[in-house]
């Protein structure tokens, strides 16, 4: 394959905003940076920054991952988050049967077997979770862990594997025989208190799923779930920032808390992103979108229609964040919870030419994976 040569007008490395300069890609990865604009093969306008690598989604482009079976299901749910910079994700299953886990599994397998571009593992949100905090999880299947859990997540072949539990429902030293088998365990939909997380945390747990969402609360004589992902610097958080799942300014407060680089953003967006739809069908129930907010039929929040373009522009508008600061939320701390090599979610010589081209607004022109154009 010949190197493409790309000349991007301005660029965002993960550091610094670098202008005037071509992108040299060969097999999916850049292998120079130069000044030589005349034998540029491409020319990019606007700013190019690093595809951002989604960890939270359940679907997209009419798809609800729970009910995708093939590889090509999982490609439209990539190419519905690809219009709006998404480079990778982890297809993420809400609690289902033991059945559908093996299914994910298997799908997800196939695609990472097949070199799908955007594919990089899977995340598995639930069954180990808490009644009282399951949202729009079915409780019907919601369970404690048993050798049939253990036989999918002991697979090898599924890439990067997160798992959201509820500590109180699973052993610390199920926790940690997750971590030993390369698992990024999160806490959520919990209702622990501040002691029961702080357990999980000591016993292998990195990261807290959608903070704040579907979990005990900061209060002043119980600290909660909310508590413990504030006071551990090395834990991470994902942060849903819709407007409707968090207020803004109870963002910020995590912001403040956490070290730089421990808060990053995520969708977990379901069927509608991508398309036009306004309701789809979710187990027994339905899912009505009103004014960018998904809710069940039983009265929950279900999910978001949010991508990772509008994620960004929130956390700069309305979070007053510095868009440098917005874009790693978005791709470098992703990727550096995932333990991903460390040229991910930057545009430096050996990173993967995995990229977005954004306005002045942050919205859109067009998305690239592996120095392809997908849309």
């Amino acid at each position: 394959m010949s190197v493409k040569r790309i000349h991007v007008a301005q660029f965002f490395d993960g550091e610094h905003f670098v202008n005037d300069k071509v992108l040299s890609v060969d097999a999916g990865i850049i292998t120079a940076i130069d000044d030589n604009v005349q034998q540029a093969d491409e020319h990019l306008t606007g700013l190019v920054a690093p595809g951002f690598i989604d960890l939270q989604v359940n679907g997209g482009g009419g798809e609800l991952f729970n009910r995708t079976s093939s590889v090509a299901g999982v490609k439209k749910i990539l190419l519905a988050h690809a219009k709006y910079g998404t480079t990778a994700m982890l297809p993420t299953l809400i609690t289902d049967t033991v059945e559908v886990m093996r299914q994910a599994a298997d799908v997800i397998a196939k695609a990472i077997a097949q070199k799908t571009p955007g594919i990089i593992g899977i995340h598995f949100e639930g069954p180990h979770l808490s009644v009282a905090k399951k949202g729009a999880h079915s409780a019907d299947f919601i369970r404690p862990i048993s050798e049939q859990e253990w036989q999918v997540l002991s697979r090898q072949d599924l890439g990067k594997v997160v798992v959201t539990l509820a500590p109180e429902n699973v052993l610390p030293s199920d926790i940690t025989k997750m971590r030993d088998l390369g698992i990024q365990v999160c806490l959520g939909h919990t209702n622990a208190s501040f002691e029961q997380a702080q357990q999980g945390v000591d016993a292998g747990a990195t990261g807290f799923t959608h903070l704040y969402n579907a979990m005990s609360p900061l209060q002043g004589r119980e600290p909660g779930v909310v508590g413990c992902a504030l006071l551990n610097d090395d834990t991470y958080c994902g942060l849903i920032v819709d407007g409707h799942h968090v207020d803004y300014a109870a963002c910020q407060l995590a912001l403040k808390a956490k070290p730089i680089g421990r808060v990053f953003l995520v969708t977990d967006a379901m069927p509608p992103v991508g398309t036009d739809d306004t309701q789809f069908a979710f187990f027994d129930r339905t899912v009505s979108l009103e004014n960018g907010k998904l809710t069940s039929t039983t009265g929950e929040l279900a999910g978001s229609a949010l991508d990772m373009a509008t994620a960004v522009r929130n956390t700069v508008i309305h979070l007053k964040q510095p868009l440098a600061q917005a874009l790693n939320m978005a791709s470098l701390y992703p990727a550096q919870y995932l333990k991903l090599p460390a040229t991910h979610g930057r545009l430096i010589l050996g990173s993967p030419a995995d990229f977005v081209q954004l306005n002045t607004q942050q919205q859109v022109i067009s998305t690239w994976i592996g120095g392809a154009r997908v849309c």
